[in-house]
């Protein structure tokens, strides 16, 4: 039975991971080293910036990159992202069974505000969780853990939708009901030791809710 559920932002409910990748040169004033934004995808604070120092030395300024990355990400961010096909169906049918959801995302509250607003969303949710609000971020269950609390469910009752293998990790860890919907990378074998689930899109989440096999 599923309580409430807990949405990753990037790359599961908007297309914006493509977009993340791009934002590494720019911010970086260096040359971008190949495999940066994979390691990165999922991550925030302290765990952001030691991906950064793997790449480009102990020595380097890790703290100026992330805050140069996230000045790039904001002016991009100001308009509206595409979303993810099968999010509006999915929102209003948990909304309509009164099933209580939340967002769990390494990005930062702002730039989570930004793309709910921008689309009308934020009403659904009943939480907004960052990764500016937890010491550890993903593939450590905090967020998601804090996401829960938030919604009142417990974790064996709370679904977990997430697109990246931080992210699933993280649900895994926190014992929550995790369904991964790949978007950059598809699932590996370690993914599918993890997860509860895979689901191609979406659109495939709301069919599996709508036939209790969720």
């Amino acid at each position: 039975m599923i309580n409430g559920v807990i949405f990753d932002m990037d790359g599961l409910m908007f297309d914006t991971e493509r977009m993340w990748a791009t934002f590494w040169e720019p911010a970086l004033g260096l040359e971008y080293k190949e495999g940066l934004a994979e390691a990165e995808r999922g991550t925030a604070g302290e765990t952001s910036r030691n991906i950064v120092r793997q790449f480009y030395g102990e020595d380097c300024d890790a703290n100026a990159i992330i805050d140069s990355l996230h000045r790039v990400a904001d002016e991009e961010f100001q308009k509206p992202v595409p979303k993810k096909p099968g999010l509006d169906e999915l929102l209003a049918w948990l909304d309509a069974n009164h099933i209580p959801m939340a967002v769990a995302s390494s990005s930062r509250v702002h730039v989570i505000e930004g793309n709910l607003n921008n689309w009308g969303l934020t009403h659904y949710f009943k939480a907004l969780v960052s990764g500016q609000q937890v010491k550890h971020s993903k593939p450590d269950p905090e967020i998601f853990l804090l996401a829960a609390e938030k919604l009142g469910t417990a974790p064996a009752h709370t679904l977990v939708l997430e697109d990246s293998y931080n992210g699933v990790r993280a649900g895994a860890a926190g014992g929550f009901v995790t369904v991964m919907v790949p978007d950059l990378l598809p699932a590996d074998d370690e993914m599918r030791g993890l997860y509860t689930m895979e689901c191609t899109s979406l659109n495939e989440v709301l069919a599996k809710l709508k036939t209790g096999e969720l």
